[in-house]
């Protein structure tokens, strides 16, 4: 085991999502290899289990106040209030995760910035592209960045022009027992096969894409799609799922805090989105032996779907491509074995993260 080192991890909150998710199994990762780690949360909102024996400590910098009068004059505020906690921590390493309009104001030698998604494929509206990439500049240049995947990193680099002062590639690590104990806890599982879509209800997973291949796909084995949105955004996907005339098909067992029983008893999972950063859910479904199809998107899938898989992973805009890849799935599924998922094990990944610290 290396030489114990304080980490300090610095998030908005602990909200139900995939980047808090994957920062709460690294931070405990690094408590468990010996290392004194702290997670340090700006409001009050965890929704996530939180691993027994990992400090949570709740700076409230983010409230009524600092949203009412939001500027960078607050955000400098902010970062003060974090600069004396951190100083008292006297951390080794900082990783700053989803909340670095605030962070960017810190000057800590060792902090480093964990991007966690495509930035570069988030906005179509050129506009909108521009101001994007503008704020990644802003907030990045000349500072330590680690990217989720290898296809984040080099969009950094090559689509968006980013000058860091330093940028590493490191997956989320991953233990596969948990999962596996977590997938035997009792769930309202549905009887027969099915095939399963995990991910909020918002724009960016395209759902309305899952659903038209789906459809297109010709396959009998139900969809269940696991998830929540806001009350417009599941709105609009009740009326795409009885416009094509699927509601007798597909299965919304609403939003769960432990989707892994329904992950590991699927038929096969399948992610749609237009842009990800390492889908967590593509991982922890192989980690389950439930193979997987993909679409192409930036980034993240491509580094995940190898061997066999790699032919299921198909053009983001090819619809015809996803049903085709749904139906040879649905008809002969792969067999998920180690390889697929060792790369993101903890084993192999933990002393990336142990490293800046050296």
């Amino acid at each position: 085991m290396p030489t114990p080192k304080r980490f300090a991890f610095v998030i908005a909150d602990l909200y139900g999502g995939g980047a808090e998710k994957s920062l709460l199994y690294t931070a405990d990762g690094l408590r468990q290899r010996g290392h004194v780690v702290k997670v340090f949360i700006l409001r009050d909102k965890i929704e996530h289990r939180l691993p027994e024996g990992l400090e949570i400590e709740n700076l409230g910098v983010i409230n009524r106040f600092s949203k009412l009068f939001s500027s960078v004059w607050v955000e400098k505020w902010q970062a003060k209030r974090i600069a004396r906690v951190l100083s008292a921590f006297g951390p080794d390493v900082v990783l700053s995760c989803s909340c670095d309009k605030i962070t960017r104001h810190l000057t800590f030698p060792n902090l480093w910035f964990w991007i966690k998604s495509d930035i570069s494929a988030k906005f179509s509206d050129p506009g909108k592209r521009t101001k994007a990439f503008n704020k990644v500049h802003r907030f990045y240049s000349g500072r330590n960045v680690v990217a989720v995947s290898q296809g984040v990193k080099d969009n950094l680099l090559d689509v968006i022009g980013l000058q860091p002062a330093e940028i590493r590639a490191i997956y989320n690590p991953y233990e596969r027992e948990p999962f596996l104990r977590m997938a035997e806890e009792p769930a309202d599982i549905p009887e027969g096969e099915y095939l399963i879509n995990v991910g909020t209800f918002e724009a960016r997973k395209r759902h309305d894409r899952l659903l038209r291949a789906y459809k297109a796909s010709g396959v009998t084995t139900p969809l269940m799609l696991l998830g929540k949105g806001k009350g417009d955004e599941e709105a609009k996907l009740h009326e795409l799922i009885a416009s094509l005339g699927l509601a007798d098909r597909v299965i919304l067992p609403g939003y769960q805090t432990n989707p892994y029983p329904f992950i590991r008893n699927a038929k096969a999972l399948i992610l749609t989105s237009d842009a990800e950063g390492l889908p967590r859910a593509l991982i922890e479904s192989l980690l389950l032996d439930t193979p997987v199809v993909s679409v192409d998107c930036p980034s993240g899938p491509r580094e995940i779907l190898s061997g066999e898989l790699a032919d299921f992973l198909v053009p983001r805009e090819d619809e015809t491509a996803l049903a085709d890849a749904i139906a040879r799935m649905d008809a002969n599924p792969v067999r998920v074995t180690e390889a697929y998922y060792r790369p993101f094990l903890k084993e192999t990944v933990l002393p990336q993260f142990e490293a800046l610290a050296e």
